[in-house]
């Protein structure tokens, strides 16, 4: 037996802004009537021997939603280190915020922040620690909420992609939905290959763009964009753009490292003693030309990077006397999208088509 029901990671802000509506609107919470709103959603069907585990989750969500001033009052006194100071940000009395910390904490079942006469900071308890994160991550949710009711029927699109690939090879496809009639209201995030797959199975992104696979039974995850691997180094008289370089003549104490995959790292421990490895390691290719400003140093980048870096200074590319194992960009997504991503995704394949030839 089956049934429709949203998983608690993929918490949509479909139903956050239908909780919302129905709470100011009866002036209560119905716990029933949180669950029949979720049932009613399509496109997200689960087993029903998961069925307690959600239920249970929603009673949770609804102790969180009940009293959002209260995180609000929480994370206000943990950013400002003061119960006094986060009323002044609030523009509310300190007796109000102090009541409303009190309220959160009858709601959680124990102290979230200790009170100590005379300190001058506040300190949290193992407990509120604990629950900063998930209050971080609620507040964030409740805002998206407001803008998504705020912005009505507007196209919406939030990408997840590596450092490298949202710097050096999305620009073009950014620019494109930034110009997009009617407008298209993007979120962008900056995200390792695994950070972006969670953020794809719970729903919190709608497309991610990765430097790896990851198996998963929820996604769907394609290939979009190949480039190869080129040499980059500081241009000196007699250093020719496009020459072919010996292994021998690089040096690994003089590399600038990145890892930029598996395969990568495997081929260079093959040409390179690891045993012996480069003095400087970068997880982040924007710090490369800090580093590289000797001679002697060079780097292995994709070809994009590469080219970026000669527009930045006097670099040139060449070419190994190796096969360099090209670098693959995948494009994931849920396999079952929301009704809603549809068309916004139809329009970023289309300039994924146009920009890389991808279909």
């Amino acid at each position: 037996m089956r049934i429709f029901i949203a998983k608690p990671p993929f918490i949509t802000f479909t139903i956050l802004a239908a909780i919302r509506t129905r709470t100011l609107r009866e002036k209560t919470f119905d716990p029933s009537s949180l669950l029949m709103i979720i049932l009613n959603i399509k496109n997200n069907v689960v087993k029903l021997k998961y069925f307690v585990n959600y239920i249970n989750y929603f009673y949770i969500l609804r102790r969180y939603f009940m009293y959002f001033p209260g995180i609000e009052a929480f994370l206000a006194i943990v950013r400002t280190e003061s119960i006094s100071k986060a009323a002044e940000l609030l523009h509310l009395s300190q007796a109000t915020v102090s009541y409303r910390l009190k309220t959160l904490e009858q709601e959680m079942g124990g102290l979230l922040v200790e009170r100590r006469k005379g300190a001058p900071k506040i300190s949290l308890t193992p407990k509120g620690e604990n629950f900063f994160s998930i209050a971080e991550r609620w507040d964030a949710l409740w805002r998206e909420t407001q803008i998504l009711q705020a912005s009505g029927s507007q196209l919406s699109l939030a990408i997840s992609a590596a450092e490298s690939i949202s710097h050096f090879v999305l620009p073009p496809v950014y620019r494109m939905l930034n110009q997009h009639n009617p407008s298209i209201r993007l979120q962008i995030r900056t995200q390792h290959t695994q950070e972006a797959f969670d953020s794809i199975e719970r729903r919190e992104m709608d497309v991610a763009f990765v430097v790896r696979e990851i198996v998963s039974p929820s996604v769907t995850v394609k290939p979009f964009f190949t480039e190869e691997m080129v040499l980059l180094r500081l241009a000196v008289p007699g250093r020719q753009a496009g020459d072919t370089v010996e292994m021998e003549e690089l040096a690994a104490e003089h590399e600038v490292f990145i890892n930029w995959n598996r395969e990568f790292q495997f081929r260079h421990d093959q040409w390179w003693d690891p045993l012996c490895p480069s003095r400087v390691h970068l997880d982040t290719a924007g710090l490369i030309t800090t580093f590289l400003n000797d001679a002697r140093q060079w780097t292995i980048v994709p070809a994009s990077i590469g080219v970026h870096m000669m527009r930045m200074g006097d670099f040139v590319l060449q070419k190994l006397s190796v096969s360099v194992p090209p670098r693959t960009c995948y494009k994931v997504t849920h396999k079952f999208p929301n009704q809603a991503l549809h068309e916004p995704l139809r329009i970023l394949d289309n300039y994924l088509q146009n920009v890389f030839g991808i279909q």
